[in-house]
């Protein structure tokens, strides 16, 4: 399928123009899989500041006394926390694909084993499925009633 990014000098990782107008033949690459590799590192490193942050902003609130001010302060929380919750998800989705550029199955569907596709893997880069076997996926689950 593809190559494992090693831990050698390799040229700069493609701009995104030259990942859309790269030749089939190129299709996950060692410069392409070390832009996703970026891609992805930089977006667990924001998502893992944004935890800390967040850690951070509930141990320096301390609860008020006023139940309304509490009401609204314990709600923020909960929203926080489900925000949390969300990038925490997000952050084993990042951890799982970094592994799939090591073993050589990132950007190739785990369903049907075709390429997902550079314009799809830009908007989301944690994907698994090409767009058709995610819409296949979905109404399976839809008739399955999940």
């Amino acid at each position: 399928m593809n190559q494992v990014v090693k831990n050698h000098v390799s040229p700069a990782p493609p701009s995104i123009e030259e990942l859309m107008e790269a030749p089939e033949e190129d299709y996950m690459s060692d410069r392409q899989l070390l832009f996703f590799q970026n891609r992805l590192n930089q977006e667990r490193d924001a998502l893992l500041e944004s935890a800390h942050e967040t850690t951070l902003h509930l141990k320096d609130n301390a609860l008020n006394a006023d139940p309304s001010d509490r009401a609204t302060q314990e709600e923020d929380y909960t929203l926080e926390l489900r925000v949390r919750d969300r990038e925490r998800k997000q952050l084993q989705r990042i951890e799982q694909a970094l592994a799939r550029i090591q073993n050589g199955t990132y950007g190739w569907c785990e369903e049907t084993g075709e390429p997902i596709g550079i314009p799809r893997l830009l908007a989301r880069p944690t994907t698994t499925f090409s767009l058709e076997a995610q819409e296949h996926h979905e109404a399976r689950k839809k008739r399955n009633g999940g």
